[in-house]
């Protein structure tokens, strides 16, 4: 049986779209069930997931909705697992939004005793800005999203890999952690394609980029070694050189904003990646 595990705070926009598209999934072998995680919200995102309750059914779906009165997605993560009933656990953001097969080619994919961590294909949908539809546009030629299960926004696990560690613990990347729980050998990325949507605007793409590289470096100072699982091709400044040829104006906004988390410092509390 699979289970979508959902963390969603302030989620009230995306959560529709979400559920929508995960209940329109194709037929799932042995079962699924999808578990949203409200947490800390101000909004009324638990109840829009609520409203998603009979339309599951309609299709087979358990459901659940967990609403925590603290915020916090590791903890999100965890009340999620402790409620799944499934061998096999999928942690998808509440933005996402899945195409029909994905879920069934998740859990096709892991009931191969070889691979441990499975991913899909993520689409960055056009954003509205220039500025951010440049900056996507690079990100994604970079090694790390040329990656095979770069994991952003969505990744799976079958029970021997989710035993690979207890639970999830309180630092910035969740993703970025459990990805490394896994050599590049035991990772697999499915066709289907999702949609991760990426935030607007050039002052919030440095809030988030700051969140990423300092979600790296906790990662490397709390787990000394576990980087080196990463498994991405390097980018050697001739490859920069090329990437940027190019695509000049998206490595130009690429590095402006790069330098710009330079300079800065400030919180690094928890930023939607969209």
């Amino acid at each position: 049986m699979l289970s979508v595990i959902i963390p969603a705070s302030n989620e009230e926009t995306y959560i529709g779209a979400c559920l929508t598209a995960l209940c329109a999934s194709d037929p799932i072998p042995g079962g699924a069930e999808a578990i949203v995680v409200a947490n800390g919200c101000c909004d009324a995102t638990a109840a829009r997931a609520q409203e998603f309750a009979a339309q599951a059914a309609a299709k087979g779906w358990g459901f659940r909705v967990i609403d925590l009165a603290a915020g916090g997605k590791p903890n999100a993560l965890n009340q999620g697992d402790l409620a799944a009933t499934g061998t096999i656990h999928a942690y998808l953001d509440a933005d996402c939004i899945v195409t029909p097969s994905l879920m069934a080619g998740l859990v096709a994919a892991l009931a191969q005793e070889a691979l441990l961590y499975a991913g899909a294909t993520p689409v960055i949908p056009r954003a509205r800005s220039w500025i951010t539809r440049a900056y996507a546009r690079f990100w994604q030629s970079l090694p790390f999203a040329q990656s095979v299960a770069p994991g952003y926004g969505l990744f799976a696990v079958n029970a021997a890999g989710r035993a690979r560690w207890g639970e999830f613990p309180a630092i910035i990347s969740d993703d970025t952690f459990v990805r490394l729980q896994f050599t590049p050998e035991e990772r697999v990325q499915i066709a289907p394609r999702y949609d991760w949507p990426m935030i607007e605007g050039f002052a919030a793409l440095t809030r988030v980029r700051r969140r990423q590289d300092a979600g790296v470096a906790e990662i490397d100072a709390k787990y000394p070694g576990l980087l080196s699982r990463e498994g991405k091709a390097p980018l050697t400044k001739t490859n920069l050189l090329r990437l940027a040829a190019r695509d000049p104006v998206g490595f130009a906004v690429y590095v402006a904003v790069s330098l710009n988390v330079r300079r800065q410092k400030g919180n690094t509390s928890w930023t939607r990646g969209r």
